[in-house]
């Protein structure tokens, strides 16, 4: 029988948490790997042991001279500049009466969306410079305790949200009125949330992971929900599409464990995932994709987040090794500080991760991480991730060393997103506040403007 976990409002454990000292990042497994040779190649750097050195000064150079080619940087040389301008200095920011829960751009960076526990979803306009301006918000719908999830429509006309409800809503941004569609999503269980959601490519299917301990998908071309999958031993924090197409589905719970469903064979009465992700402790709070198909990142109450290939599955042991580590876990991470045991755990066996992060603090709720995206900061070679210290952490994917550590929230930071185009970093927390983050020089800092910079 599926172990259940008490779940009720609130957070409690000191913003005074920060990791201890650790070992340094282990980047063997990565070292070797595809990936580390794609994204220096993005970056305009060679893959072997003497990487193409370029700086700054150099490349403007080349360009005033001529010398780029079409008189234009290359995209590697673009990701590489991005590089040097990653977010340090918070732009701008709003203020709610209660804790913030969400926060995320639209596909084309057009548009944020932030939801508070105050049940409003508040929409904003992207201006460039780093600006955001407030031009709608709404009431949301059959909300209990919070909203827990947002999500937009590929084309960005609709928000979809869900709650401690056993409903999906559906909000159109640009109608007319306060338009929400209900998708009933039919649970058995009395008490029911929807913690994670997921919209196809097309906006067709609604992906959802369930308090039971189930995935749901609705089709909302035929209005109704047309599947339902017991797919972990405990709630699911977390859904994902891994791939453009939509075929590939994701789901992380309390287990610990990560699943990978194939839509194409997915049926409720032979529900067999087609991969398994073992390594983490505990159970998993966010999972984050690159859209390819190959490669998400994952989130943990084992205050880690892990880099995995979807086509490097569990090795042997990896399943009993990963429920026995979860079944050990004697704290609750919404009320009391991680063990110490949790800072420095070595691998679990059958741990198939490409590397794992150290460095925040996941306590207090499903907080969250994501990467860059692949036309924005470095090609894709950043991962940030919100911390209970009030703090967002950006690290850089390849080392696993954290390169920022921005800092000026005053509750735990639940959720970050980057803007699809680069250049800024949104973060929500629990302090009732948005941010965001874009790149400042220093010289230009007004004296005793507080900003975000390197870690200690």
């Amino acid at each position: 029988m599926r172990k259940r976990k008490r779940r009720s409002p609130g957070g409690g454990a000191a913003l005074t948490s920060r990791p201890r000292p650790r070992p340094p990042p282990d980047t063997r497994a990565l070292d070797g790997h595809e990936l580390k040779a794609q994204l220096l190649l993005a970056r305009g750097k060679g893959a072997g042991p003497r990487p193409t050195e370029e700086n700054l000064p150099r490349l403007l150079r080349l360009r005033e001279w001529g010398r780029c080619r079409n008189s234009s940087f290359s995209y590697g040389e673009r990701s590489l500049l991005s590089s040097y301008f990653l977010p340090n200095h918070e732009a701008f920011a709003d203020s709610y009466p209660q804790k913030a829960f969400c926060g995320l751009f639209s596909p084309d960076g057009s548009i944020f969306v932030s939801a508070c526990q105050d049940h409003t979803l508040r929409f904003y306009w992207w201006r460039e410079g780093g600006r955001l301006r407030p031009f709608r918000c709404c009431r949301a719908r059959d909300v209990g305790w919070s909203v827990l999830d947002v999500a937009f429509s590929p084309d960005g006309a609709h928000c979809l949200y869900c709650s401690w409800s056993n409903y999906v809503h559906v909000y159109d941004i640009y109608g007319d009125g306060d338009t929400h569609t209900a998708l009933d999503l039919r649970p058995e269980e009395r008490r029911f949330a929807v913690f994670s959601l997921a919209v196809g490519p097309d906006g067709r299917e609604v992906l959802g992971g369930g308090s039971d301990g189930c995935i749901y998908l609705y089709d909302r071309e035929v209005q109704r929900r047309t599947l339902k999958v017991e797919a972990h031993e405990d709630d699911v924090n977390a859904v994902a599409l891994a791939d453009a197409g939509g075929q590939l589905l994701l789901s992380g719970g309390d287990d610990g464990v990560t699943r990978a469903w194939d839509r194409r064979c997915l049926g409720q009465d032979r529900a067999r995932p087609v991969g398994l992700l073992t390594g983490h402790r505990d159970g998993v709070t966010f999972l984050h994709t690159r859209g390819d198909g190959r490669y998400v990142v994952s989130n943990s109450k084992d205050q880690t987040a892990k880099l995995w290939d979807l086509r490097r599955p569990a090795g042997p042991g990896g399943l009993e090794a990963t429920r026995r580590a979860v079944a050990r876990q004697s704290w609750d991470y919404r009320w009391q500080r991680a063990p110490r045991r949790a800072l420095t755990s070595p691998p679990l066996p059958g741990d198939s991760s490409l590397m794992t992060y150290r460095g925040h603090v996941v306590l207090n709720t499903l907080l969250r991480c994501r990467l860059a995206p692949p036309s924005g900061d470095g090609g894709g070679q950043y991962l940030s991730a919100g911390c209970a210290t009030g703090a967002v952490i950006v690290y850089d994917v390849l080392t696993g060393r954290p390169v920022r550590r921005l800092t000026n929230h005053s509750g735990c930071v639940r959720d970050v997103s980057w803007h699809p185009q680069g250049g800024a970093l949104a973060s929500a927390s629990w302090d009732g506040s948005i941010r965001l983050w874009t790149y400042q020089d220093p010289q230009d800092e007004p004296m005793g403007e507080p900003q975000g910079g390197d870690p200690p």
